[in-house]
Parts: structure tokens; C-alpha cells; sequence
């Protein structure tokens, strides 16, 4: 894994590159405004030549496949990218602020190498080697309260991976749920999903997926439920592998929710690892340190830490890292010993309430590590 920052005009960005030699490399870029102050337009602006800079200049041959962007007030600011970002590939937009005191912060995954399409279930379908792996941004829906957005968002999802041959069962690799108001709203999402995953097998005894739920919204205040999911199409069941990491986490169903702490994905040529939402829990369900930002920080490390060693990687392996923070005063504290330990690695730290009010902080990650399984198909 290799890491560089550049800077374009106005702007920061960090780079991750996984490159094994093969047809397809993988980058994570995350784009960060370097001038606060500027108005919205502007920082738009800046964004958006700078990810045109980055296609034209720093990654030949390379295509992005999945976008994030990160606002500080959708209500404001949402069409107006939608407007201006015509690039063909999944893309999800949340009002999650970054807080470095920007309006707008960016998260791009490409790959070289690989085939796009929209799919006549509307995924974003990314193709090489017969593998299809389906992506999906800012699902949404009005239905009368988040329960009801839930379900109908998973019925949905289903029905488009149906529609690819796929199941949510055999095929669903990650989710991402975004809640407006999320110590209101929360139990209603986990209620639909519990309910949802039951219907399609998926129980205690098979496995989940691999999740983030986290505060987030739209700009339309009646969104009370946003989805973002990955599947691939193609993959066989020995391919996949889920992380429990017992001597630090339970399993997520001892406290009533379904999802997978952890989810491992074997390709002939590499291993990807995606690291749900991990906060400051121990074996127990138990939030540690109560009400303290740095040791919550420095457990919520120990724990994905722990997690990625059960995947055979380390931190070194990781492409890129969210961090959410539920208090905004926390950021300079938290932003310290981020850079302190993860020197030059892509990362964003943004406004975002975590489900239980008592965790002042959690992180999500993706990491990627070379492999040699000859029995499998490569990337």
C-alpha cells in the first residue's frame, strides 16, 4: 500500500494505492477544502477540479467507481452538487459536516482496468473478470417513519438484487444507513432491518452484513432513513469470511441489532477487508470509558486493531478511515491523535451522532492486502 498528499488549488488530497501488478489497482482519495472561508460555490468548485485534476494528472487509466460526499447543510448545499457532479458512478451525498470547518469534503474509490454500467435494476455495476460488484448511493424513500423507510429501502434493494441474480443472503457485502436523528429514529431502523434479515435467512446462526449506522441526513427533513449498499455478483461463499474478534466485541445480536462487525473477501490476488462502524465496546456490550473522548478513541482503535488482525492485516493495510464524532468540540482532541498515529493515511473526521448516546466517537475502514489463494478466481 503505498500513500502520497498532494495539493491542487484550494484544495488537500490524500491518496491510497493498491497495486500488485495486475489489470486492476485500486485508489481511495479523500479531497479536503485547504480554505475554509471560501462560500459553498466555491468550495464545490474546488472539489470538483480537483477530482478532475486527479482523473487527468495523478490517475492515468483509473475510473471512479463510488462516491461520498460529505456536507455540512444538505438542505443548502445537496442540488446543488447533484447538479454539477455528472460522473457516471455511484454516489452517495450526507449531511455529515466535516469538521475541520469546511462546507464539503469528498470520498472516492477507482479502479482501472474494469467495465462500468448502470444496470437495468439501477446499480452501479463495476465488471472485471466475472466478478459484478453493485453499488448503490442515497437510497431513500417517504414512507410514514424510519421503521416503515427501512423496510421498504431493504425490499427494494432485494428486489434490484434479484434482479442481478443475487440475493441479499449470498451476494450483500456492506451497508451503510444513515439516520436523521438517530437517538430517535434508530430503533425504528433496527426494527425493519432485524425484521427484513429474518425473512431471508439471515439469523444469529448464518451471518449478517457488514454495517454502518450512523446520524446522517438528507436535505429533505421526511428522509429518516438512507441507504448505501455494495454486493458482488459472481462471488462464491468460501470467498467470504466474518469477523468477530471475541476477546474484545460481542456479537451485535446479544444487544438486539444484525449486523457483522466485520467482513472478509478472498480474491485469488488480494484479501478485502471492510470494518463496519466500531466504537469503544468491550466483549460484553459494553460502552468502555464513559464520557472520556481520548480513552474511547485509543479503545476504538484496539478494537478494529483487533478485528483486522483476525483478516491477517494491520492498519498498514488500510486504505482509508471515517471517523465520527457525536460532539463537535471533541474534533481538535480526536484530529490529534489521528494524525499522530496514522500519518498521511486518507481520512475524514465529520459530524455524526453514533447509535448509543454514551459513544463520543466511532470509525469505519476498508483495508487491502496482497494474496495468493490459487483456488480462486483473481479480482
Amino acid at each position: 500500500m503505498e500513500y502520497k498528499t498532494i495539493t491542487f488549488d484550494k484544495t488537500l488530497v490524500e491518496i491510497c494505492e493498491f497495486n500488485n501488478g495486475t489489470e486492476v489497482t485500486e485508489y481511495h482519495a479523500m479531497i479536503h477544502i485547504s480554505q475554509p472561508g471560501l462560500p459553498f460555490v466555491n468550495q464545490l468548485e474546488a472539489i470538483l477540479n480537483a477530482y478532475s485534476l486527479l482523473v487527468e494528472q495523478e490517475l492515468p487509466g483509473a475510473q471512479a467507481v463510488f462516491k461520498r460526499y460529505f456536507l455540512s447543510d444538505a438542505a443548502n448545499q445537496q442540488d446543488d452538487v447533484i447538479v454539477a457532479d455528472m460522473t457516471d458512478c455511484a454516489k452517495s451525498i450526507i449531511q455529515q459536516a466535516p469538521l475541520d470547518g469546511t462546507k464539503i469534503a469528498l470520498w472516492v474509490y477507482f479502479m482501472t482496468g474494469v467495465r462500468t454500467s448502470i444496470t437495468h435494476s439501477g446499480l452501479y455495476a463495476v465488471e472485471h473478470n466475472g466478478f459484478k460488484h453493485l453499488w448503490n448511493g442515497s437510497a431513500h424513500n417517504l414512507a410514514a417513519n424510519s421503521e416503515y423507510q427501512t423496510r421498504l429501502l431493504f425490499n427494494e434493494y432485494n428486489m434490484q438484487l434479484l434482479e442481478e441474480g443475487c440475493t441479499l443472503k449470498d451476494n450483500s457485502i456492506r451497508t451503510w444507513l444513515f439516520v436523521n436523528d438517530v437517538d430517535l429514529n434508530y430503533g425504528g431502523v433496527v426494527r425493519a432491518r432485524n425484521q427484513f434479515f429474518f425473512t431471508q435467512g439471515l439469523t444469529v446462526n448464518t451471518h449478517f452484513i457488514a454495517s454502518t449506522g450512523i446520524g446522517g441526513r438528507q436535505a429533505d427533513p421526511n428522509v429518516l432513513s438512507q441507504m448505501d449498499n455494495y454486493a458482488i455478483a459472481g462471488i462464491q461463499q468460501e470467498q467470504i469470511h466474518y469477523l468477530y474478534a471475541p476477546t474484545h466485541l460481542n456479537r451485535t445480536s446479544d444487544y438486539g441489532v444484525s449486523f457483522e462487525r466485520g467482513t472478509r473477501v478472498d480474491y485469488q490476488d488480494r484479501r478485502h477487508v471492510f470494518i463496519s462502524g466500531t466504537a469503544s465496546i468491550n466483549n460484553k456490550g459494553e460502552i468502555k470509558y464513559p464520557k472520556n473522548i481520548i480513552k474511547q478513541t485509543e479503545r476504538m482503535w484496539e478494537n478494529v486493531e483487533t478485528l483486522l488482525a483476525e483478516a491477517e492485516c494491520t492498519y498498514e493495510d488500510v486504505a482509508y478511515m471515517i471517523v465520527y464524532l457525536r460532539d463537535i468540540s471533541d474534533y481538535q482532541v480526536v484530529r490529534q491523535l489521528h494524525q499522530e498515529r496514522f500519518p498521511g493515511k486518507p481520512y475524514v473526521i465529520v459530524h455524526a451522532s453514533v447509535c448509543r448516546p454514551g459513544w463520543l466517537v466511532e470509525m469505519e475502514c476498508m483495508a487491502i492486502r496482497k494474496a495468493n489463494n490459487p483456488a480462486l478466481k483473481p479480482f
